[in-house]
């Protein structure tokens, strides 16, 4: 989700990676978009453009319930239907955002979305970090599936998901790590260490969010979410082959009692070793086949010499 996502499929894709892009929706101009119907004609053009690639899709992505007018969001869950597309959505990520929806609207975000008819299987609702129960037994009466990005969430002091209680209630969970710019490493076995730990912490109990559900809500859950479950997030023959090589024949994995255990408790990407995509080695011993880095690392200096000045 962001501007310019047009740009990130067509880099995802030249490095033989998977993307699921968002046609970003917000109300006000900014240097992608001059308004709403110059955001909705760009989404239909990028859902176009990529509606038939193997490696990338599309969601529609209205930024959150406080930059989007009801009516732009009632027209962008019709446009993601039409596209049998999910609606990716960042809600209840702070207090504030909460607070003016209530003093606005009289009614908590969440609620207003199921108003309109926008919560259900379709909704990925990201951070969800303050949850009433009447908002939790929602989420789970309607198959909305909820993306926890704990460590920043953490980092910007924006509060906790309840990530135990919804996981008890049996609602769809997937993990994220939020953008570069609230998460520096986005290390996605740093997230699953960090959401296990965070939902021991939080609910006082050390049986919670054990370690092989913190795993499955890292692969097979992001794949239910984006539904695509189907062809990955699992090693099943006939889905795809995409696969991840870890290795735990090093010091900090040892003794090695349970895989799964040592994998988010031990282990984060430097452990990784091999990465296969659609059956295609994309990094291979620690070197990445289809990026190159030297450039990537000096263009990513020229951007922050220009930002500074």
């Amino acid at each position: 989700m962001y501007f310019f996502p047009e740009t990130t499929a067509a880099v995802a894709a030249e490095a033989g990676m998977r993307a699921t892009v968002g046609m970003i929706l917000i109300d006000f101009p900014t240097p992608y978009a001059s308004g709403p119907e110059a955001y909705f004609e760009k989404g239909e053009a990028l859902h176009a453009q990529w509606a038939n690639d193997p490696l990338i899709d599309t969601t529609m992505a209205p930024h959150a319930p406080y930059t989007v007018s009801e009516p732009h969001l009632v027209r962008a869950a019709e446009l993601a239907e039409r596209h049998g597309r999910r609606l990716h959505m960042h809600i209840h990520e702070t207090l504030g955002e909460i607070d003016a929806s209530v003093e606005k609207t009289g009614s908590r975000p969440l609620m207003r979305l199921d108003a309109l008819g926008l919560v259900g299987p379709q909704l990925l609702a990201v951070h969800m970090t303050h949850l009433d129960e009447r908002e939790r037994d929602r989420i789970s009466a309607t198959g909305a599936h909820v993306i926890h990005c704990p460590e920043a969430n953490l980092k910007l002091a924006s509060g906790i998901c309840p990530i135990a209680d919804l996981a008890a209630r049996g609602v769809g969970l997937a993990l994220g790590t939020d953008g570069a710019a609230s998460n520096n490493n986005l290390d996605i076995l740093g997230e699953m260490r960090t959401a296990a730990m965070l939902a021991k912490g939080a609910s006082l109990d050390a049986t919670a969010l054990p370690a092989h559900q913190a795993l499955e809500i890292a692969t097979l859950g992001g794949a239910r979410a984006i539904g695509r479950d189907q062809e990955i997030g699992s090693l099943v023959v006939g889905k795809a082959a995409d696969l991840v090589s870890l290795d735990l024949n090093t010091p900090e994995a040892d003794p090695l009692h349970d895989v799964a255990s040592q994998v988010v408790y031990a282990c984060g990407r430097e452990s990784v070793r091999d990465v296969w995509i659609a059956g295609r080695h994309v990094l291979k011993a620690r070197e990445p086949v289809t990026l190159d880095v030297p450039a990537t690392r000096a263009r990513a200096a020229e951007w922050r010499d220009q930002l500074q000045r």
